[in-house]
């Protein structure tokens, strides 16, 4: 490669100039960028860092793959006004540079005009008389980024009156410089040299551009992600204002009418997490079938949709029961329902970052977080295991689930078994993936803007083993511990409320006094009842008489004589005192615990057993 021209040499682009190339015609307010109002704010961001002279070198990442508009919203705005970001990028951020190539390793090298055959072929024009003809430009990775690197020094060398303004948009950037692939030598050239435009100050007195996009940021190799000579940017999902102008002008496209207007609009404000791709998707299902784009069938659409987008790693659950079926647990049903009257008047500055549920094994900890999302009357989205044993995915499966969830809100999000599944800061032996997910959901817990937006609920039995940093005050800062029963009025709710779920009735006077020592859960109480029922349905076949709907007191006694107690005590006892010390409200504890826990030393004492229960067991 010939030597670059020495810096004294280059002639820095005026500001006004830059921004005459960046930009069109109408100016958004307070932009340098001289970008149109109706550009997206992430491309405002890019122009404004370039414009800065901080970087020539930009990596989008996020929402790379959806429509983006291409032309100023009108009423009559036509569906082929949106296009895809490498589009945006050529017609309209990069529309008057002198060359913009693009490559990605399906495609190959090759210049981006948009619907301008003119300028296409000037560009084709120039690239062959440096490259020769299209069918020699390269294919090939390596071969790509070496040619892109010999037009970028040759435009150097040129007289200033002689330079291009050049503009590189590298596609599907994860497989040019892809994380934890740079120990190979092909890897590491294309990273080595995508990393020397970065900090070559050459090109950043020039009118030169390189344009990376990823779909995630965790894909790409953390030198280039981390290194200050690139301005990472987010791609983020699109909001009310994009969903609404895209919904009415795709409900003209494909002959929706009139009328449905005011359906489409109620479809944009409930649409949060849908790319615009998948509006398209609803909306034109919408046609065919003839419905209200609103309809029953919308909110399986976009159940579907949205749970496709995230691979399975997010599901989805729309809460058929609110706080009032749960039985039992009255003090922290009332802090619930008041958190949730509050989410629902909009007051989210008061409302909790996130709640710690805990206790032990059958307490019904997902029922109530289910329940509560039901009393608010907002999704429930249950975070699945989203670990790969690939480098780098775990890490794109959460960041784009997380992007899902941010553009939802309102959203509870429910973590099963919390304390295996964030891992912790120690890196262990995954290569550091289990600090990086826990870096990542500790991020987003405390991020204070998302407050009664994103609601987290960490259920699990053993809260003793998650860390400190994602119960204190700011994340999941309500802990609410979960017991069995412990008096009659709770076992009487128990029985009656797992009756209507079974189905059955219970005779009068049932169940009456129930040794409180057996320390029933409430799956345990479902167990009861089921087996008292199938008692009673045998005795009616022995006699050849109809199924009864009614459990008889002789059943159910029979059901709780035959009943054996769970050998795990010592577990069930742990978990109690793990819940008893992790509450941060004493009117969530039942009295007997209440007493211990006031007691001088009271909670030293169970810190004690609790220590002395886990050197038996080995937990």
């Amino acid at each position: 490669m010939p030597p670059a021209p020495t810096e004294p040499e280059q002639t820095a682009p005026s500001a006004a100039t830059t921004a005459a190339t960046l930009g069109t015609t109408t100016a958004r307010s307070g932009s340098s960028a001289s970008l149109p109002e109706w550009c997206p704010a992430w491309a405002e961001r890019l122009g404004d860092a370039y414009l800065a002279g901080t970087s020539c070198v930009f990596l989008l990442h996020g929402n790379v793959r959806d429509l983006v508009p291409l032309a100023a919203p009108t009423v009559t705005a036509a569906a082929d006004a949106w296009g895809t970001v490498p589009d945006f990028l050529a017609r309209e951020l990069f529309g008057r540079w002198d060359v913009v190539v693009a490559f990605d390793v399906g495609k190959g090298l090759r210049p981006l005009a948009g619907p301008d055959s003119a300028r296409l072929r000037t560009m084709a024009q120039w690239l062959t008389e440096r490259m020769g003809p299209a069918t020699n430009w390269p294919r090939d990775p390596d071969a790509a980024v070496a040619a892109i690197d010999a037009l970028l020094e040759r435009n150097l060398m040129d007289a200033p009156d002689q330079r291009k303004r050049i503009a590189v948009v590298l596609d599907y950037a994860q497989y040019l410089a892809p994380a934890g692939d740079a120990g190979s030598r092909s890897g590491a050239a294309r990273l080595v040299r995508i990393l020397s435009w970065a900090t070559n100050p050459l090109l950043r007195r020039v009118n030169v551009a390189i344009v990376l996009l990823a779909d995630a940021l965790s894909e790409v190799h953390p030198r280039l992600v981390t290194n200050p000579a690139v301005t990472a940017i987010d791609v983020p999902l699109p909001d009310a204002g994009e969903r609404e102008r895209f919904a009415l002008a795709t409900a003209t496209a494909v002959g929706m009418p009139a009328d449905r207007s005011v359906a489409v609009k109620r479809v944009a404000v409930v649409s949060g997490g849908l790319t615009l791709e998948s509006l398209r998707a609803v909306i034109t299902l919408s046609a065919r079938d003839g419905t209200d784009p609103d309809g029953p069938e919308f909110a399986a659409r976009k159940k579907d949709l949205i749970e496709r987008s995230c691979q399975g790693l997010v599901e989805f659950i729309q809460p058929r029961l609110t706080l009032d079926a749960v039985a039992g647990h009255a003090a922290a049903k009332d802090r619930l329902e008041a958190d949730a009257r509050a989410i629902k008047r909009g007051q989210f500055e008061s409302a909790p970052m996130g709640y710690l549920i805990c206790g032990p094994v059958g307490t019904g900890k997902s029922f109530i977080a289910e329940c509560y999302a039901g009393s608010v009357g907002i999704p429930c989205a249950v975070l699945k295991n989203f670990r790969s044993k690939y480098v780098g995915e775990t890490e794109g499966n959460l960041e784009h689930a997380l992007d899902v969830l941010r553009s939802l809100g309102p959203v509870v999000v429910v973590i099963d078994e919390a304390d295996a599944a964030l891992g912790n800061r120690e890196q262990g032996g995954d290569s550091g993936t289990s600090a990086r997910v826990f870096s990542m959901i500790a991020r987003q817990m405390g991020d204070t803007r998302y407050r009664g937006k994103i609601v987290w609920m960490l259920l699990t039995s053993r809260p003793e083993l998650l860390p400190i940093d994602l119960k204190r005050q700011g994340r999941a800062e309500v802990h609410i511990p979960l017991f069995y029963p412990h008096d009659q009025a709770e076992i009487d709710a128990m029985f009656a409320a797992m009756a209507r779920k079974c189905r059955v009735k219970l005779a009068p006077g049932l169940p009456g006094p129930v040794d409180l020592a057996l320390g029933l859960s409430g799956a345990d109480i479902e167990s009861l009842v089921l087996a008292a029922r199938r008692k009673g349905l045998d005795r009616a076949a022995d006699a050849g008489q109809p199924a009864p709907d009614t459990i008889l007191a002789e059943d159910l006694r029979a059901a709780l004589d035959d009943f054996m107690p769970s050998a795990q005590g010592l577990e069930k006892e742990m978990q109690e005192i793990a819940a008893v010390l992790e509450c941060t409200e004493k009117r969530f504890l039942p009295e007997h615990w209440r007493a211990k826990v006031n007691e001088p030393g009271g909670r030293s004492r169970l810190q004690e057993r609790l220590a002395a229960i886990r050197e038996v067991i080995g937990g």
